[in-house]
């Protein structure tokens, strides 16, 4: 096994990700400000075996209230992946997650992307919603919620500022994004061509641009 890491997943969620890492070994807290899916994630920790239970927290809160929860430095690594949508304003929280970063800890952003909120509309032949996407951050996602977008560049900005410059950025469903999350099954032949070609395409230029999502990380200076 390699280096065992204090991994903090901001907007746990039901806590899949959260237990991959702790199956990998990884010390992990979860913070959840929903209680619905803080259950969730509950329920599912709690089928795990002893020794993955007791490599997991989960805790109530939001995530712009780090500092109230865990002292400076406190992690290696933070995960931020689908909530900067559901807030009118990232950079508070950005704030408080370099915060808990220790230095040269990683700081991962999963965000919606605003510099291609067209192409989904525009290839499901949405004209009208392609053609108001266009120099726009707002959208309504899968679920009927208006939310936010946000964009490289000034997601790069905020990162210098807070001291967790950008290290490397990635797309993500760059070929999937109108897909069915059932087209193909896991494991089969055609799920791993797929995948090969998302991972292509999700660092590779000009492809990585237009892709639905933008993985960015940062690294705490």
């Amino acid at each position: 096994m390699g280096q065992r890491l204090r991994v903090l997943d901001v907007g746990v969620g039901q806590g899949t990700q959260a237990l991959r890492l702790a199956r990998a070994g990884h010390e992990v807290t979860g913070l959840e400000s929903d209680p619905t899916m803080l259950e969730a994630a509950r329920t599912a920790l709690a089928d795990e075996p002893e020794g993955i239970r007791r490599r997991v927290r989960l805790l109530e809160g939001d995530g712009r209230e780090t500092g109230a929860h865990f002292l400076p430095g406190a992690f290696d690594v933070v995960l931020c992946h689908g909530v900067l949508m559901y807030l009118p304003e990232p950079d508070p929280l950005l704030a408080g997650l370099a915060r808990v970063l220790a230095p040269g800890g990683l700081l991962s952003l999963l965000v919606r992307n605003g510099d291609a909120l067209a192409m989904r509309p525009g290839l499901a032949g949405d004209w009208d919603t392609a053609l108001t996407a266009f120099g726009s951050s707002s959208y309504t996602n899968r679920i009927g919620l208006p939310v936010r977008a946000d964009r490289r560049e000034e997601l790069t900005e905020t990162l210098t500022a807070i001291g967790a410059p950008l290290h490397a950025w990635y797309g993500v469903r760059v070929f999937t994004d109108l897909a069915p999350d059932d087209a193909e099954p896991p494991g089969s032949p055609e799920w791993e061509r797929l995948l090969s070609a998302e991972e292509r395409a999700g660092r590779t230029d000009p492809y990585r641009a237009v892709a639905a999502l933008l993985h960015l990380c940062g690294v705490r200076g």
